[in-house]
């Protein structure tokens, strides 16, 4: 039935449904589409940047180490502040911090064209530049993803996703050729100051949202305290252990062909600059059209089977390179290849995004980037000596088996179906009880509950424990247990450990729904006349004793 009471058919339903869940639903969302624009035309800028810098470089230095440190100098950030970006966009007002970030690589940017303008910068001072903006870009890239899912909905997350996608590889298709014809035309001075003009567009967008504050009443964590708590949560999220070690292994393998094909347009296909520029268009309007059929199969198909069909193309595109020569047909194959890659790493992403809670998406979006520029940047070394000793041909050969294999090696990491999950916080999960103040900081914590379970469903019960143990351990706890009494096989004792009183009382908050779910098949199991009893215990030194018994003598 529609708003106005009449009734669809089943082809006007379904019609309707891919409608809703079309490629460019998320620009629907007033907020979602004008960040977007405003990230293009500054991902634009960024390009900009990247040429106007480089090209300065090879006036103010013409050495390929001087050439090659301005990369270095943009991407070693990535690694330094990937883990504390990460928890820092979860535990401030992600909104704010983005607004700090981007002005920060405004000011940066502007003041580099200001001294490049007046003939000022020199080697070490650009790669100084370089690295600052670089900083600023380490420390925004985990919110900025993070925001995604306060964007729009949770059936649209994965068109957001490839639709960010769509957008860097437009940025990407545009802003090489537009800076070459900035910094030819006027300087590399203009590119670095139209890129700070970019940035306040995005300023603005940011500025006029209006995001929803978090309602805990619990203090915020500490950075070193919260940076452990995102890594213990990686550690024990089977579902993004997955993710990481499916995204690594591909990332490995598949960035021979980033490696490598400056190289096969140069020196294999004989073709110059602009030749090299036509593979980088292809493989951008592939990612265009990838963005554009994916929701279509994400449909039909589940998760793992798109991710394992796009590896397979991805695989074949590498042995393409290899042998390939005919230039037509090798942008052909770029093209799918552009598609294969965002629709690899939009599924990847996604599972991410939707597979974590809003008080630690942050942190998992940052590990994952970890792995991913990681992986990259160590692997493109590889490639480049592989390609040294064996030859361009040989090692696209080893990169396409080694991707298949890959595949095959990492299928029983199944990426979950995220479409089901509530991970909204539940208040279902009552506060201790107290009869004396706690401090916050004051601990470790034992937690005990005393259940009563019928000795024939003790299996089926040790089943959903160990779904409730992942549950513990991820949300704060640094030790979990089930004890079952020898006297009384009927009893278990659930136990587990946490650092602090304060950090307990965030495990409170911490339970979504779907955990929520899970404690409650636990407790269907207890068959006693009451709820399972349970106790808080929390540490004291023993001078403390000592202390009061003296002062009683």
């Amino acid at each position: 039935m529609t708003a106005d009471g009449s009734y669809l058919t089943k082809s006007q339903s379904m019609n309707e449904q891919r409608k809703e869940n079309s490629a460019w639903t998320p620009l629907k969302e007033p907020i979602f589409r004008a960040l977007w624009i405003a990230t293009v035309a500054s991902n634009i800028g960024t390009w900009m940047q990247d040429v106007g810098a480089a090209w300065l470089m090879t006036s103010l230095a013409p050495s390929p180490l001087m050439v090659a440190l301005v990369e270095v100098a943009t991407t070693l950030p990535m690694f330094m502040l990937a883990l504390p970006a990460g928890a820092l966009a979860d535990i401030v007002d992600r909104r704010r911090l983005l607004l700090i970030t981007q002005g920060w690589m405004l000011v940066v940017a502007a003041g580099l064209g200001i001294l490049t303008l007046f003939g000022i910068t020199t080697p070490w001072l650009l790669l100084a530049f370089t690295f600052l903006l670089g900083l600023g870009a380490a420390m925004n890239a985990p919110a900025w993803q993070a925001i995604v899912p306060e964007l729009v909905t949770i059936k649209e997350i994965p068109a957001a996703v490839a639709l960010n996608s769509v957008g860097f590889n437009i940025s990407r298709a545009v802003g090489p050729a537009l800076g070459g014809l900035i910094v030819a035309a006027a300087g590399a001075y203009a590119a670095f100051i139209l890129n700070a003009v970019t940035f306040l567009g995005v300023i603005v967008v940011l500025y006029r949202w209006r995001r929803k504050p978090s309602d805990s009443a619990l203090p915020s964590e500490r950075l070193f305290g919260a940076m452990r708590a995102g890594l213990r949560y990686v550690r024990q999220s089977e579902a993004l252990r997955s993710v990481l070690v499916r995204s690594g292994v591909f990332i490995i393998f598949a960035s021979a062909m980033w490696a490598l094909m400056p190289l096969v347009a140069r020196i294999e296909l004989g073709r110059g600059p602009a030749g090299y520029g036509m593979l980088l268009t292809s493989f951008g309007v592939g990612a265009v059209l990838g963005a554009t059929v994916l929701p279509a199969f994400r449909r039909r198909i589940s998760i793992d089977t798109v991710v394992a069909g796009a590896t397979i193309l991805f695989a074949l595109v590498l042995l393409s390179f290899a042998y390939l020569r005919i230039f037509s047909l090798l942008c052909a194959v770029t093209l799918v290849g552009g598609a294969m890659w965002l629709t690899l790493l939009s599924s990847f992403n996604t599972a991410v995004q939707a597979s974590v809670p809003s008080w630690v998406r942050a942190r998992a979006l940052s590990v994952y980037l970890l792995v991913f520029f990681g992986g990259f940047a160590g692997a493109s070394t590889v490639w480049g000596i592989t390609a040294t000793h064996l030859g361009i041909s040989n090692t696209f050969v080893i990169s396409s088996i080694g991707l298949a294999l890959g595949l095959a090696l990492t299928r029983r990491y199944r990426l979950i179906k995220f479409e089901g999950l509530d991970l909204s916080p539940t208040k279902r999960w009552p506060a201790p009880t107290m009869v004396h103040k706690v401090e916050p900081d004051h601990g470790p914590v034992l937690v005990t509950i005393d259940y009563r379970i019928d000795p024939a469903r003790s299996r089926d019960f040790a089943r959903v424990m160990k779904a409730v143990s992942a549950i513990r351990l991820r949300d704060g706890a640094i030790r979990w247990n089930l004890f079952k009494d020898t006297e009384d096989p009927g009893r278990y004792l659930e136990t587990f450990i946490v650092e602090s009183w304060i950090e307990h009382l965030r495990q409170h908050e911490r339970v979504t729904i779907s955990d929520h779910e899970i404690l409650d098949q636990a407790l269907a199991y207890h068959t006693g006349n009451k709820p399972p009893v349970v106790s808080h215990f929390i540490a004291e030194p023993l001078t403390k004793y000592l202390e009061e018994e003296s002062s009683d003598e």
